[in-house]
């Protein structure tokens, strides 16, 4: 058997670019005079923005911390041994770029295994055990402090969870195991599948104790010093923690029951990983915690070797690492500064784009529209929502005060544009329309000014085209809703120049908006894709596959929405004008379904009735169904539709729509929900073989987003 020592050594071998966590020692008085005290203290040495994680290297550091504080304990020399972290981190679990590198499954079973091992010796130490969870903590952060006898919480902690199954693996360091028996299954459910499925939805301090995973909470500015009188007081006997009694009968079973239901839910049995947590829960139920530790560690490694958690920390890269730095974009230097923004429309998406640069620009904002009325029902909704904040305690009342005199309408362009350095159209979709609004912006407008347009799936060059200065026309294509969907796709005409481009992209970053360099071309990115997928859809459903059965074909990768939900979303009579723009541009692979058409003119909102709480099939559009007689199975279909998309990708890489498969995943996981445990879509095709099928490659090279040969 090969000692902790050995097994970590080994480990560290295969991360040669750990960024190590050292654990110091230090020793003092407790207040009360309650003993002499050991806290150890995790710090990688680097600020905030780089917090602290567990790699191997890192492991053995706190495993030599345990040996020093082990003796301690043992001659009496110690009351009690604390851990915490850094300021503002406590400790964000294991080193994620390693894992990326493993090859073989005995080396992911070791780092599973490395890190039970040393963990739990804080468990078995001769004197009580103490947490202080003083800032940040995720996965095995959380984890080293639920082998502690004790845990504190800070109120100020912005983020804390078990986010494992977000990414595609389990909480293997004893998060399964440990969790359900100190807040019982529901609670911990909740937190290791719930919450991960619910886009790695955040607990803050005062959540964490409201949960009974922390025993005390006490605010941010004077945290470790309460913690330890609080310390003090327990060991002294002054303070009992009381903690419930766990229900181990059929309340366990119906939490477990309901996490697979949450999970077939979010991924209809697509990603193994929510599966593989909720069986460590279930059988967690006799409270043998080296059982569950075992399973742990078996479920580790087996999710580390496979398909799933490689997307996820793909697209975890995509989102955290692409997204900072876009490809293709200038020199951000060239940019020119947005101190007024204009907004032509004052519908509900225009609204919403004044909204998004009031908050995140805090410039003056002008919206236009084609009467007063509409202007005033504009702004109207800016100041409604800008209350709705202030009444959410976002904001405080200067703020909101601030905020409302800067959002104002006008009739008349030339008072509103004048002085604008970025003005946005988000009028009707039809060209016409657009280049009139165009120039007659251009006409008003400083010479500098950016003309944005919003447009989904329209030709900027086309629209920049009978412009006198079409080279300051960028595509600026925001995803509904405009407040949580991140993607924004930047779209650069035949004539846009390095310095409206560079100010696009300036802008983008003050939105907080993830910006992707497209080219134009019809549709761009999402809508390209999309619109092709479901087009399949609708091609099956109206050659005779039923409803139901084309929908469910693709449930097995896990998307947010059916396709026909989406279609509700996105509303009818937007997908079939995307998709009459399209088979224009290439009517050999994008039809118009004229069933779809018949919805529209019956100016139905939708596939579906809701009436049983469920969607079902409306009757009214039932009956407007004119189908075929060629009736598909599930498999058959997602086969066509699988080779569809991948077509689709395909000529768009060749075409340069964008630099690389990585940012088609990119639009789609930020843009359309596309899961994170598929990796967005590319990987997902090359692990079914369906890209060689099709295209006789992989859109990634192996090792990316797969395990490395």
């Amino acid at each position: 058997m090969s000692t902790t020592a050995e097994l970590l050594k080994g480990a560290a071998a295969l991360f040669p670019d750990e960024v190590v966590t050292t654990a110091h020692v230090r020793h003092f008085e407790l207040p009360l005079g309650a003993g002499r005290f050991a806290l150890i203290t995790l710090d990688n040495g680097l600020d905030h923005t780089k917090p602290t994680t567990f790699g191997p290297q890192s492991l053995a550091n706190l495993d030599a911390a345990i040996d020093q504080v082990e003796k301690e304990a043992a001659d009496g020399a110690i009351v009690g041994v604390g851990i915490t972290g850094k300021p503002f981190i406590f400790a964000v679990g294991a080193d994620l770029k390693g894992v990326e590198q493993l090859k073989e499954w005995d080396d992911a079973h070791a780092i599973g295994k490395g890190g039970h091992d040393v963990f739990k010796r804080l468990s078995k130490l001769a004197v009580p055990t103490f947490a202080y969870y003083n800032g940040a903590a995720m996965g095995g952060g959380v984890e080293v402090g639920l082998h502690c006898a004790y845990r504190t919480v800070s109120s100020a902690i912005p983020a804390f969870s078990l986010p494992e199954v977000f990414l595609g693996l389990v909480p293997g360091w004893g998060g399964c195991a440990l969790l359900p028996n100190l807040i019982g299954a529901e609670k911990a459910v909740s937190v290791i599948i719930e919450n991960s499925l619910n886009q790695n939805k955040q607990l803050k301090g005062e959540q964490v104790y409201e949960l009974g995973i922390a025993d005390a909470i006490f605010e941010g500015a004077d945290f470790l010093e309460q913690s330890l009188i609080w310390t003090a007081a327990v060991l002294k006997g002054e303070i009992v923690v009381e903690r419930p009694v766990i229900d181990r009968g059929e309340a366990w079973d119906q939490a477990v029951a309901k996490g697979r239901f949450i999970a077939d839910s979010k991924v209809h049995g697509a990603a193994p990983a929510a599966y593989r947590a909720l069986d460590i829960i279930a059988a967690a139920k006799n409270g043998d915690l080296q059982q569950g530790y075992d399973a742990e560690d078996k479920a580790l490694a087996d999710l580390i070797m496979g398909g799933e958690l490689r997307s996820g920390l793909y697209a975890f890269n995509l989102v955290q690492k692409r997204a900072k730095r876009p490809a293709g974009a200038p020199d951000k230097n060239l940019a020119r500064p947005v101190t007024k923004v204009g907004v032509v429309g004052a519908g509900l998406m225009a609204s919403q784009l004044a909204l998004l640069f009031l908050r995140r620009l805090e410039v003056p904002v002008v919206l236009t529209d084609i009467d007063q009325e509409r202007i005033d029902k504009g702004v109207g909704y800016v100041h409604a929502e800008i209350d709705k904040l202030l009444g959410k305690g976002r904001i405080n009342q200067d703020k909101a005060n601030r905020l409302k005199a800067l959002v104002t309408g006008v009739l008349d362009k030339a008072e509103g544009f004048a002085d604008a350095d970025f003005v946005i159209e988000a009028v009707f979709e039809e060209m016409g329309v657009k280049q009139q609004v165009f120039a007659e912006v251009e006409a008003v407008a400083p010479a500098h000014a950016i003309l944005a347009t919003n447009t989904s799936s329209l030709s900027v060059s086309e629209m920049a085209s009978k412009l006198k200065n079409p080279e300051r026309v960028v595509g600026f294509h925001f995803f509904n809703p405009v407040a949580i969907l991140p993607l924004l796709e930047i779209v650069r005409g035949e004539r846009t120049d390095d310095a409206s481009l560079a100010t696009a992209f300036g802008v983008a970053r003050k939105l907080k908006k993830t910006a992707v360099l497209v080219k134009d071309a019809p549709a761009f990115v999402v809508n390209r894709i999309l619109t092709r997928f479901m087009g399949e859809i609708q091609n099956v459903i109206d050659e005779g596959t039923p409803v139901e059965t084309a929908e469910k074909a693709v449930e097995p990768l896990g998307l947010p929405m059916s396709p026909l939900v989406l279609l509700e979303l996105v509303g009818p009579a937007i997908g079939l004008h995307v998709s009459e723009t399209l088979n224009r541009s290439f009517p050999d692979r994008f039809t118009v379904s004229p069933n779809l058409k018949a919805v529209v003119e019956a100016g139905k909102r939708g596939f579906y009735v809701y009436d049983s709480g469920r969607p079902e099939l409306d009757p009214e559009v039932g009956a407007l169904l004119k189908q075929g007689d060629t009736v598909l199975t599930e498999e058959q279909v997602r086969a066509r539709v699988l080779d569809a998309v991948a077509q689709e990708i395909g000529l768009m890489l060749d075409e340069g729509v964008v630099a690389e498969a990585q940012d088609i995943d990119l639009c789609l996981i930020t843009g359309a929900g596309w899961p994170f445990h598929l990796g967005g879509i590319t990987p997902y095709l090359d692990r079914e073989g369906v890209s060689e099928r099709v295209n006789g490659k992989r859109f990634l090279a192996p090792g990316v987003a797969s395990v490395p040969a």
